[in-house]
């Protein structure tokens, strides 16, 4: 993916990614993607996905990444790759906190666990509201009878 280019004294030497900071000119998808750290196909994958990337598009419809956008595409990576968010969550995530929120918040923000019906008592054992243990009983015996019939 990365490019090569002749050194002065003749030897092959990649190009190095480029800091967000000090790129200046638009990016080309291709350049966008390695320094998202993603392959091309994933930022047109999330595009359709994520209505707020929108990067420009020239006449001869290439796509141009601004600085913005590509923290923007940081934020979506790291809520799906590092954080677990599924394309959902992630799209509610950002509607809840923000974009701009979001994107200035540092890389290791941790969420909050959710709220669980089931407490843990001083034995350590989990105990469970009586309409879950209603609801996991039915379960269990919806698939006793499943299991019966497919057995005979």
């Amino acid at each position: 993916m990365g490019r090569s280019s002749s050194s002065r004294n003749g030897r092959k030497t990649r190009a190095r990614p480029v800091p967000v900071a000090q790129a200046v000119s638009p990016l080309k998808i291709g350049e966008a993607a390695q320094i998202v750290g993603v392959e091309p196909y994933v930022l047109r994958f999330w595009e359709t996905q994520f209505s707020f990337i929108r990067p420009r598009h020239a006449r001869s419809r290439h796509r141009y990444y601004e600085p913005k956008d590509i923290e923007t595409l940081k934020l979506i990576k790291r809520l799906l790759h590092t954080q677990g968010f599924t394309i959902a969550g992630a799209k509610k995530h950002i509607r809840e906190i923000g974009l701009d929120r979001l994107c200035g918040a540092p890389a290791l923000e941790v969420r909050e666990p959710p709220k669980s019906s089931a407490t843990v008592n001083e034995a350590g054992s989990a105990t469970v509201s009586p309409t879950i243990q209603r609801t996991l009983a039915s379960i269990r015996d919806d698939l006793r009878s499943l299991h019966k019939l497919l057995e005979g």
